[in-house]
């Protein structure tokens, strides 16, 4: 487990908020050097915390407005190969492996509704699918965020390394 400090939650709190900051402007920006904004940064990617510098991006503004939840009970013994072919349509954003009446939880989007039933009718029909419920997003009123947990689990620690309560 990776060991983290308050300044390295202020250090990707600055990246969130602009992924094109460079490390001059970070580190004068939290008033550090720039070489330990920079072994930071290194120490979280090396640490796998960090695992990239991936830009927002609002699908709606590129005319992709239908969002969706497909969760799928699948057969034993076939999660890889559903999993693989799943990984291979584009409309497939994450796929998540879950636990109760559903084995997975496949976040989709599309075009429009068309687009969205031919996607549906696609994975349905995936060997091994056995059931598929789809519950369409309306909104997100709350997108992924993991940042206040890691405030919240650093809360007590100043600067330098603390690590989370196991």
């Amino acid at each position: 487990m990776l060991s983290i400090d308050r300044l390295d939650v202020e250090l990707l709190e600055m990246l969130a908020g602009d992924t094109r900051a460079g490390v001059v402007e970070l580190a004068s920006r939290l008033g550090i050097s720039r070489n330990t904004v920079q072994a930071r940064l290194r120490r979280l990617e090396e640490g796998g915390l960090l695992t990239g510098y991936r830009p927002e991006l609002k699908l709606g503004q590129a005319g992709v407005s239908m969002e969706a939840f497909i969760g799928l009970e699948v057969q034993q013994g076939r999660l890889s190969s559903i999993v693989d072919a799943l990984t291979a349509m584009p409309q497939v954003l994450e796929i998540h492996a879950t636990t109760g009446r559903e084995d997975l939880l496949v976040r989709v989007a599309t075009e429009t509704q068309g687009d969205l039933q031919q996607l549906i009718e696609a994975i349905v029909v995936i060997p091994g699918v056995v059931h598929s419920t789809t519950t369409l997003a309306l909104t997100t009123p709350l997108p992924y965020r993991a940042l206040p947990l890691l405030k919240h689990i650093t809360r007590d620690a100043g600067w330098g390394r603390s690590t989370p309560k196991a």
